[in-house]
Protein backbone atom coordinates (compact mmCIF):
# COMPACT_ATOMS: atom_id res chain seq x y z
CA UNK A 1 0.00 0.00 0.00
CA UNK A 2 1.56 3.06 -0.99
CA UNK A 3 2.10 6.16 2.06
CA UNK A 4 -0.48 8.96 1.45
CA UNK A 5 1.67 12.57 0.87
CA UNK A 6 -0.88 13.97 3.48
CA UNK A 7 1.05 12.15 6.29
CA UNK A 8 3.45 14.25 8.72
CA UNK A 9 4.54 16.78 7.35
CA UNK A 10 2.92 16.46 4.09
CA UNK A 11 -0.28 18.27 4.88
CA UNK A 12 1.26 21.59 3.98
CA UNK A 13 0.76 22.89 0.85
CA UNK A 14 3.39 25.10 0.71
CA UNK A 15 5.95 22.30 -0.05
CA UNK A 16 4.59 21.54 -3.24
CA UNK A 17 7.40 21.13 -6.09
CA UNK A 18 7.33 23.57 -8.94
CA UNK A 19 6.88 21.46 -12.28
CA UNK A 20 6.91 22.33 -15.80
CA UNK A 21 3.73 23.06 -17.35
CA UNK A 22 2.58 20.05 -19.66
CA UNK A 23 0.89 20.78 -22.71
CA UNK A 24 -1.60 18.32 -24.15
CA UNK A 25 -3.24 18.32 -27.79
CA UNK A 26 -6.55 16.03 -26.77
CA UNK A 27 -7.58 16.25 -23.25
CA UNK A 28 -10.64 14.05 -22.02
CA UNK A 29 -12.33 15.48 -18.17
CA UNK A 30 -14.95 12.99 -16.64
CA UNK A 31 -16.35 14.90 -13.90
CA UNK A 32 -19.97 14.35 -13.85
CA UNK A 33 -21.50 15.58 -10.23
CA UNK A 34 -22.26 17.12 -7.85
CA UNK A 35 -22.84 20.33 -10.07
CA UNK A 36 -20.81 22.38 -7.42
CA UNK A 37 -17.55 19.71 -8.08
CA UNK A 38 -18.20 20.28 -11.66
CA UNK A 39 -18.13 23.99 -10.75
CA UNK A 40 -14.60 23.88 -8.86
CA UNK A 41 -13.09 21.75 -11.48
CA UNK A 42 -13.47 24.75 -14.10
CA UNK A 43 -9.99 25.93 -13.28
CA UNK A 44 -8.16 23.00 -15.27
CA UNK A 45 -9.68 24.57 -17.84
CA UNK A 46 -7.45 27.52 -17.89
CA UNK A 47 -4.30 25.41 -17.91
CA UNK A 48 -4.62 23.04 -20.46
CA UNK A 49 -4.04 23.61 -23.96
CA UNK A 50 -5.17 21.73 -27.22
CA UNK A 51 -8.95 20.22 -27.51
CA UNK A 52 -10.57 19.19 -24.87
CA UNK A 53 -13.91 17.18 -23.89
CA UNK A 54 -15.46 16.83 -20.91
CA UNK A 55 -17.74 14.39 -19.90
CA UNK A 56 -20.69 15.46 -17.26
CA UNK A 57 -23.99 14.85 -15.92
CA UNK A 58 -26.69 16.17 -18.09
CA UNK A 59 -27.74 19.30 -16.08
CA UNK A 60 -23.97 20.11 -15.66
CA UNK A 61 -23.81 21.01 -19.76
CA UNK A 62 -25.47 24.28 -19.79
CA UNK A 63 -22.83 25.08 -17.62
CA UNK A 64 -19.72 23.92 -19.39
CA UNK A 65 -21.07 24.44 -23.14
CA UNK A 66 -19.01 27.52 -25.07
CA UNK A 67 -17.20 28.64 -22.07
CA UNK A 68 -13.66 28.22 -23.84
CA UNK A 69 -13.24 28.01 -28.06
CA UNK A 70 -11.48 24.00 -27.66
CA UNK A 71 -13.78 22.99 -25.13
CA UNK A 72 -17.07 20.59 -26.10
CA UNK A 73 -18.78 18.87 -23.41
CA UNK A 74 -21.02 15.93 -23.70
CA UNK A 75 -23.72 14.01 -21.31
CA UNK A 76 -23.24 10.94 -19.70
CA UNK A 77 -26.09 9.86 -21.44
CA UNK A 78 -24.10 10.82 -24.93
CA UNK A 79 -21.30 9.45 -24.02
CA UNK A 80 -21.08 7.49 -27.13
CA UNK A 81 -20.43 10.91 -29.14
CA UNK A 82 -17.71 11.74 -26.97
CA UNK A 83 -14.57 11.39 -30.17
CA UNK A 84 -13.25 8.11 -30.50
CA UNK A 85 -9.46 9.14 -30.70
CA UNK A 86 -6.50 8.37 -28.79
CA UNK A 87 -6.09 10.71 -25.65
CA UNK A 88 -3.15 12.12 -24.68
CA UNK A 89 -4.63 12.56 -21.11
CA UNK A 90 -7.55 11.66 -19.59
CA UNK A 91 -8.47 13.24 -16.01
CA UNK A 92 -11.34 10.82 -14.36
CA UNK A 93 -12.36 12.62 -11.39
CA UNK A 94 -15.39 10.25 -10.78
CA UNK A 95 -15.53 7.31 -8.14
CA UNK A 96 -18.02 4.67 -9.68
CA UNK A 97 -17.32 1.41 -11.14
CA UNK A 98 -19.61 2.57 -13.93
CA UNK A 99 -17.64 5.01 -15.18
CA UNK A 100 -14.23 3.24 -15.16
CA UNK A 101 -15.59 0.71 -17.00
CA UNK A 102 -16.28 2.70 -19.51
CA UNK A 103 -13.06 4.56 -19.52
CA UNK A 104 -11.03 0.84 -20.28
CA UNK A 105 -13.17 1.08 -23.91
CA UNK A 106 -11.54 4.28 -24.65
CA UNK A 107 -7.49 5.05 -25.60
CA UNK A 108 -5.23 7.38 -23.64
CA UNK A 109 -1.13 7.42 -23.46
CA UNK A 110 -2.01 8.91 -19.88
CA UNK A 111 -4.78 8.66 -17.08
CA UNK A 112 -5.31 10.23 -14.23
CA UNK A 113 -7.29 9.45 -11.32
CA UNK A 114 -9.53 6.40 -10.86
CA UNK A 115 -9.74 3.26 -13.16
CA UNK A 116 -11.02 -0.22 -13.20
CA UNK A 117 -8.01 -2.93 -13.03
CA UNK A 118 -8.23 -6.08 -14.45
CA UNK A 119 -9.64 -7.91 -11.54
CA UNK A 120 -12.54 -4.84 -12.02
CA UNK A 121 -11.62 -3.32 -8.80
CA UNK A 122 -11.70 0.23 -8.56
CA UNK A 123 -8.47 1.77 -8.62
CA UNK A 124 -6.74 5.15 -8.93
CA UNK A 125 -3.18 6.50 -10.43
CA UNK A 126 -0.63 7.37 -8.12
CA UNK A 127 -0.06 11.02 -9.32
CA UNK A 128 -3.74 11.02 -8.31
CA UNK A 129 -3.75 9.73 -4.89
CA UNK A 130 -3.26 13.41 -3.02
CA UNK A 131 -6.50 13.88 -3.63
CA UNK A 132 -8.43 10.09 -4.14
CA UNK A 133 -6.44 8.81 -0.87
CA UNK A 134 -9.34 11.42 1.14
CA UNK A 135 -12.05 9.88 -1.15
CA UNK A 136 -14.81 7.10 -0.75
CA UNK A 137 -12.23 4.75 -2.97
CA UNK A 138 -9.31 5.83 -0.59
CA UNK A 139 -6.58 2.63 -0.86
CA UNK A 140 -6.54 3.51 3.11
CA UNK A 141 -10.58 2.74 3.96
CA UNK A 142 -13.10 4.94 4.41
CA UNK A 143 -12.28 5.65 8.24
CA UNK A 144 -9.06 6.51 7.54
CA UNK A 145 -9.46 8.71 4.87
CA UNK A 146 -11.82 11.20 6.49
CA UNK A 147 -8.84 11.14 9.30
CA UNK A 148 -6.72 12.40 6.35
CA UNK A 149 -9.55 14.42 5.09
CA UNK A 150 -9.49 16.11 8.88
CA UNK A 151 -5.56 16.66 8.81
CA UNK A 152 -5.65 17.70 4.92
CA UNK A 153 -5.10 21.83 4.64
CA UNK A 154 -4.92 22.22 0.73
CA UNK A 155 -7.99 23.19 -1.63
CA UNK A 156 -9.63 20.76 -3.94
CA UNK A 157 -7.79 22.82 -6.74
CA UNK A 158 -4.36 22.39 -4.88
CA UNK A 159 -4.94 19.04 -5.00
CA UNK A 160 -5.75 18.12 -8.47
CA UNK A 161 -3.41 21.12 -9.64
CA UNK A 162 -0.85 19.50 -7.67
CA UNK A 163 -0.99 15.57 -9.27
CA UNK A 164 -0.92 17.06 -12.52
CA UNK A 165 2.17 18.67 -12.24
CA UNK A 166 0.60 22.26 -12.41
CA UNK A 167 0.89 24.43 -9.18
CA UNK A 168 -3.09 26.34 -8.63
CA UNK A 169 -2.17 30.26 -8.49
CA UNK A 170 -5.80 30.97 -7.59
CA UNK A 171 -7.13 30.21 -11.38
CA UNK A 172 -10.59 31.47 -11.37
CA UNK A 173 -13.97 29.51 -11.69
CA UNK A 174 -15.50 29.88 -15.83
CA UNK A 175 -19.12 30.15 -15.60
CA UNK A 176 -21.58 31.32 -18.78
CA UNK A 177 -23.75 33.99 -18.49
CA UNK A 178 -26.61 34.16 -16.02
CA UNK A 179 -30.49 34.35 -17.69
CA UNK A 180 -31.60 37.14 -15.14
CA UNK A 181 -34.75 36.31 -12.69
CA UNK A 182 -35.27 40.15 -11.59
CA UNK A 183 -34.70 38.42 -7.92
CA UNK A 184 -32.00 40.85 -6.06
CA UNK A 185 -31.42 41.83 -2.62
CA UNK A 186 -28.87 42.77 0.04
CA UNK A 187 -28.74 38.97 1.43
CA UNK A 188 -29.54 35.73 -0.24
CA UNK A 189 -29.86 32.46 1.82
CA UNK A 190 -29.12 29.19 0.62
CA UNK A 191 -31.26 26.97 3.24
CA UNK A 192 -31.07 24.13 1.16
CA UNK A 193 -28.48 20.72 1.58
CA UNK A 194 -30.39 17.95 0.42
CA UNK A 195 -30.23 14.46 1.47
CA UNK A 196 -27.04 13.08 1.19
CA UNK A 197 -25.51 15.74 3.86
CA UNK A 198 -28.81 16.98 6.02
CA UNK A 199 -26.45 18.08 9.08
CA UNK A 200 -24.78 21.07 6.46
CA UNK A 201 -28.59 22.78 6.64
CA UNK A 202 -28.32 24.99 9.46
CA UNK A 203 -31.25 25.41 11.90
CA UNK A 204 -31.35 28.82 12.19
CA UNK A 205 -31.67 30.90 8.67
CA UNK A 206 -35.40 31.99 9.55
CA UNK A 207 -33.91 33.85 13.13
CA UNK A 208 -31.07 34.92 11.12
CA UNK A 209 -33.44 36.70 8.02
CA UNK A 210 -35.59 38.19 11.07
CA UNK A 211 -32.93 39.90 12.17
CA UNK A 212 -31.28 41.25 9.06
CA UNK A 213 -34.63 42.56 7.91
CA UNK A 214 -34.83 44.41 11.17
CA UNK A 215 -31.31 46.25 10.37
CA UNK A 216 -33.37 47.18 6.92
CA UNK A 217 -31.69 44.78 4.89
CA UNK A 218 -33.58 43.31 1.54
CA UNK A 219 -33.39 39.32 2.27
CA UNK A 220 -34.15 36.77 0.02
CA UNK A 221 -34.30 32.47 0.49
CA UNK A 222 -33.28 31.14 -2.58
CA UNK A 223 -35.54 29.48 -4.98
CA UNK A 224 -35.79 26.57 -6.61
CA UNK A 225 -35.40 27.25 -10.49
CA UNK A 226 -35.69 24.76 -13.33
CA UNK A 227 -32.50 26.39 -15.15
CA UNK A 228 -29.14 26.84 -13.60
CA UNK A 229 -28.29 29.75 -15.24
CA UNK A 230 -31.63 31.22 -13.60
CA UNK A 231 -30.00 30.06 -10.14
CA UNK A 232 -26.97 31.68 -11.13
CA UNK A 233 -28.74 35.06 -11.41
CA UNK A 234 -29.88 34.96 -8.12
CA UNK A 235 -27.07 33.90 -6.19
CA UNK A 236 -25.25 37.31 -8.98
CA UNK A 237 -27.87 39.83 -8.02
CA UNK A 238 -27.08 39.58 -4.07
CA UNK A 239 -24.47 41.67 -1.97
CA UNK A 240 -23.76 38.64 0.14
CA UNK A 241 -24.66 35.06 -0.09
CA UNK A 242 -25.13 32.70 3.04
CA UNK A 243 -25.38 29.15 3.28
CA UNK A 244 -23.90 26.07 3.58
CA UNK A 245 -20.79 23.97 1.31
CA UNK A 246 -22.90 24.04 -1.64
CA UNK A 247 -23.88 24.54 -4.99
CA UNK A 248 -24.76 28.36 -4.63
CA UNK A 249 -21.70 28.75 -2.52
CA UNK A 250 -19.88 27.91 -5.63
CA UNK A 251 -22.10 30.07 -7.76
CA UNK A 252 -20.98 33.20 -5.22
CA UNK A 253 -17.44 32.68 -5.32
CA UNK A 254 -17.39 32.23 -9.00
CA UNK A 255 -19.14 35.23 -9.65
CA UNK A 256 -17.11 37.44 -6.88
CA UNK A 257 -20.28 37.68 -4.68
CA UNK A 258 -19.24 37.74 -0.85
CA UNK A 259 -20.49 35.28 0.76
CA UNK A 260 -20.77 33.50 4.32
CA UNK A 261 -20.46 30.12 4.31
CA UNK A 262 -21.43 27.50 7.34
CA UNK A 263 -19.44 24.27 7.46
CA UNK A 264 -21.28 21.74 10.49
CA UNK A 265 -19.69 18.55 8.79
CA UNK A 266 -18.07 19.26 5.34
CA UNK A 267 -13.37 20.66 4.76
CA UNK A 268 -13.73 24.17 5.36
CA UNK A 269 -10.29 24.12 3.86
CA UNK A 270 -10.75 22.14 0.70
CA UNK A 271 -12.70 25.62 -0.61
CA UNK A 272 -10.38 27.90 -1.76
CA UNK A 273 -11.92 31.56 -1.29
CA UNK A 274 -11.26 33.80 -3.71
CA UNK A 275 -10.87 36.80 -1.23
CA UNK A 276 -14.37 36.79 -1.13
CA UNK A 277 -15.40 34.36 1.56
CA UNK A 278 -15.91 34.03 5.02
CA UNK A 279 -15.96 31.15 6.36
CA UNK A 280 -17.53 29.87 10.10
CA UNK A 281 -16.62 26.54 11.09
CA UNK A 282 -18.54 24.37 13.63
CA UNK A 283 -16.67 24.22 16.93
CA UNK A 284 -18.10 19.95 16.55
CA UNK A 285 -16.76 19.86 13.03
CA UNK A 286 -14.95 16.96 14.04
CA UNK A 287 -17.50 15.26 16.23
CA UNK A 288 -19.35 15.26 12.65
CA UNK A 289 -17.13 15.24 10.28
CA UNK A 290 -18.19 13.69 6.86
CA UNK A 291 -21.05 11.83 8.71
CA UNK A 292 -23.99 11.64 6.72
CA UNK A 293 -26.98 10.82 9.35
CA UNK A 294 -28.66 14.00 11.35
CA UNK A 295 -27.38 15.07 14.65
CA UNK A 296 -29.46 18.44 16.09
CA UNK A 297 -26.31 19.44 17.98
CA UNK A 298 -24.24 19.86 14.46
CA UNK A 299 -26.76 22.09 13.04
CA UNK A 300 -27.41 24.45 16.29
CA UNK A 301 -23.49 24.88 17.10
CA UNK A 302 -23.26 28.09 15.30
CA UNK A 303 -25.02 31.12 17.14
CA UNK A 304 -26.85 33.41 14.89
CA UNK A 305 -25.49 36.45 16.53
CA UNK A 306 -22.28 34.97 14.72
CA UNK A 307 -23.50 34.66 11.29
CA UNK A 308 -25.08 37.67 11.39
CA UNK A 309 -21.90 39.96 12.37
CA UNK A 310 -19.93 37.88 9.42
CA UNK A 311 -22.53 38.98 7.44
CA UNK A 312 -22.90 42.44 8.22
CA UNK A 313 -19.16 42.74 7.70
CA UNK A 314 -19.05 41.47 4.03
CA UNK A 315 -22.21 43.90 3.63
CA UNK A 316 -19.83 46.68 4.71
CA UNK A 317 -17.19 45.84 1.74
CA UNK A 318 -20.24 46.01 -0.84
CA UNK A 319 -21.24 49.49 -1.64
CA UNK A 320 -25.36 49.16 -1.72
CA UNK A 321 -27.24 50.36 -4.58
CA UNK A 322 -28.53 53.36 -2.79
CA UNK A 323 -25.56 54.01 -1.47
CA UNK A 324 -23.58 53.63 -5.01
CA UNK A 325 -26.44 56.07 -6.63
CA UNK A 326 -25.83 58.89 -4.07
CA UNK A 327 -22.09 59.16 -4.73
CA UNK A 328 -22.88 58.93 -9.13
Amino acid sequence: MHRSVLEGAGVSCSQQLSRELKVFMNVLIVKLGATGDVVRTTPLLGRLDGQIAWLTAAKNTVLLENRTDNLRCFSWQERQLVPDIRYDLIINLEDTLEVGLYLKTLQTTQLFGAYVDSANQLRYTDDSKRWFDLSLISAYGREQADELKLKNRCTYQELVFDGLGFRFDGEPYLLPAAIETGLSGDVAIAADAGPIWPMKKWAYYDELKHQLEGRGLTVNVLPERSSLLEHLSDVRNHRCLVGGDSLPMHLALGTATRCVTLFNCTSPWEIYGYGVQKKIVSPFLEEFFYKRGYHNRATTAISVDEVETAVVTQLEAVPSAANQSATT
